[in-house]
């Protein structure tokens, strides 16, 4: 398994995810029954979404605080980070829901900070490697 020397960049984007991970974890998953009417989504699904993102914010955690990280570890949380994207944008276009305005601005903006905090993942694990010396990590 091939190891990267992580940047500060890249732990620290780990940490951000973490943080922002654990922060919207709790409020979906203890503020669902009072978000459910004003976002316009049932008190299940926002609960379920909290407590998914609960376990993603101590891993994130774990990694952030690793100076040595598995590559594919990295490329993971890149990738279920744009999965998360995907399925945010999905939720709104598929009609499976009926998101209040607030709801589509929620939704949105958390998909809106997950692509930046990926975006500074990418960046820290192209610096990641550039400060290893290696080769770029071409993810793009």
């Amino acid at each position: 398994m091939a190891f990267i020397q992580s940047s500060r960049l890249l732990r620290n984007a780990l940490a951000l995810d973490a943080a922002a991970c654990a922060a919207t974890g709790l409020l979906l998953s203890l503020g669902a029954g009072s978000l459910s009417a004003p976002l316009g989504f049932p008190a299940e699904f926002l609960r379920g979404a909290g407590l998914v993102l609960l376990p993603c914010a101590a891993l994130l955690a774990v990694f952030a605080g690793r100076a040595r990280l598995p590559r594919l570890a990295v490329y993971a949380v890149i990738g279920v980070n744009l999965l998360w994207i995907a399925d945010s944008l999905l939720i709104l276009v598929a009609g499976w829901f009926t998101p209040t305005t607030l709801g589509t601005a929620f939704v949105l903006a958390q998909a809106a900070a997950v692509a930046l905090v990926t975006e500074l993942e990418v960046i820290g694990l192209r610096k990641s490697a550039a400060d290893a010396g290696g080769p770029e990590v071409a993810l793009r």
